[in-house]
């Protein structure tokens, strides 16, 4: 058996072509010809099915140890599929911190269609046992009792978004199974490189393919792996019958961008700690959200069964000082959403990967009017180090001019540490 760096290069063989190609071809076909009525062909037309995306989906597969693949139009698209195998009445346990467009999918459109989302802090195992088990009082016949509608699973991410908190995929698992519910991971910060969820409990993986597996900003895909064959039918239903599927060009690039995913990871991973570690530093800096400053990282990884923390970090900017500005005048970093490619970007995630949130809930969930996300890429650390820095300078002239009776930088840094 092959190791894991030879599978991303390599992948498994469809067994299409005997041309000898070395790289899978792209079938831009949208049909495929019978050779004759009694006969049914393995492809017979793209919706349901095609060689180029038949490979990727056999190599995710095989890269998070699943039974079975599939390759969805975005990462958005890979997760309503999921959540379409549940039904109305069906009650969901969602970690409280989740990229803004899942929010939104969730809570403006399947809450509509009768499934119940219930936020909890998965870290809180506690609280999420309470969660997953449906524990309610009610009050029946004048009398208190306690029901229990267990829930049907447990939607998470590993890093969270925008915070980069770690989730205990075996933990969370764990709980989810006591109750008989599965366990359903984005895996989108973390790739298989770092982690292999199905393999420390986890039922269902779910990928924004866009980001790190493509890793090149060009194309938009979702990817989804399942363990069980019953669940994999239900998502290959949904796949087949909505047909958000991704075309076998789309197919194409991600495939290419996984054969170089570890060793962009380890340099943007790299860059990721040099930078944390240099805004740790910064006296305009209140806090940074990622788990590689922290003093316990070491035991975070192993007791988490990860290989690393990724390459993306957030950041809060002390109060007084405009993160706009910051944003507004960095020069290598784009301002733009997404990340995991091989140019650095930088976001503001009230008003745009979160914006769906209200704004009660994401101050709820830590995501404040101070943060900023940074998306690290594959630059020289120190470049980047210094954008940011010539950034924050601007930031602070403007909090000077601003704030006339601050006499200095220190005095600022000073009055908000005291």
């Amino acid at each position: 058996m092959t190791r894991f760096n030879t599978q991303l290069v390599h992948g498994l063989p469809v067994n299409d072509n005997n041309t000898g190609a070395v790289n899978p071809p792209i079938y831009n076909s949208s049909t495929y010809a019978f050779e004759s009525v009694e006969t049914m062909p393995r492809w017979d037309y793209s919706r349901s099915g095609n060689p180029t995306r038949e490979f990727l989906e056999r190599q995710i597969a095989q890269l998070e140890h699943g039974t079975r693949g599939f390759a969805f139009a975005s990462g958005l698209a890979a997760i309503h599929a999921v959540l379409s195998i549940f039904k109305p009445g069906d009650r969901i346990v969602v970690g409280k911190n989740i990229y803004g467009g899942t929010y939104s999918l969730f809570n403006e459109y399947f809450a509509e269609r009768g499934i119940t989302f219930e936020p909890v802090d998965t870290a809180d195992y506690e609280a999420l046992d309470d969660a997953v088990a449906g524990r309610k009082r009610v009050t029946f016949d004048g009398r208190e009792l306690e029901a229990t509608i267990p829930a049907k699973a447990v939607y998470f991410e590993v890093l969270t978004n925008p915070l980069i908190q770690v989730n205990n995929v075996n933990r969370i698992a764990a709980v989810a199974h006591r109750h008989g519910a599965i366990a359903i991971v984005d895996n989108t910060f973390v790739t298989p490189y770092l982690q292999q969820p199905l393999d420390l409990g986890a039922d269902v993986v779910i990928h924004s393919a866009t980001k790190y597996l493509a890793g090149h900003s060009e194309v938009t895909a979702g990817l989804v792996v399942v363990l069980d064959e019953e669940i994999g039918r239900k998502i290959y239903f949904a796949q087949n019958r909505f047909g958000g599927v991704l075309q076998p060009t789309e197919c194409n690039d991600v495939r290419r961008g996984i054969q170089t995913l570890a060793l962009r990871m380890d340099r943007q991973q790299a860059n990721a700690q040099a930078i944390a570690e240099y805004l740790l530093a910064h006296p305009l800096v209140k806090t940074v959200h990622y788990p590689g400053v922290q003093r316990d990282h070491a035991k975070v990884l192993a007791e988490n069964g990860l290989r690393g923390f990724g390459g993306v970090l957030s950041f809060e900017v002390v109060p007084g000082v405009d993160p706009g500005v910051v944003l507004n005048n960095l020069r290598i970093f784009r301002l733009a959403v997404s990340l995991g490619a091989v140019e650095s970007l930088a976001e503001f995630p009230a008003r745009m990967t979160h914006f769906e949130l209200p704004k009660e809930e994401r101050l709820k969930v830590g995501i404040t009017d101070e943060l900023i996300r940074l998306a690290i890429g594959i630059e020289d650390a120190t470049d980047l180090i210094e954008d940011l820095g010539q950034a924050l300078d601007k930031a602070y002239e403007v909090y000077v001019r601003d704030h006339a009776e601050a006499e200095s930088l220190s005095q600022l840094a000073s009055g908000v540490f005291a």
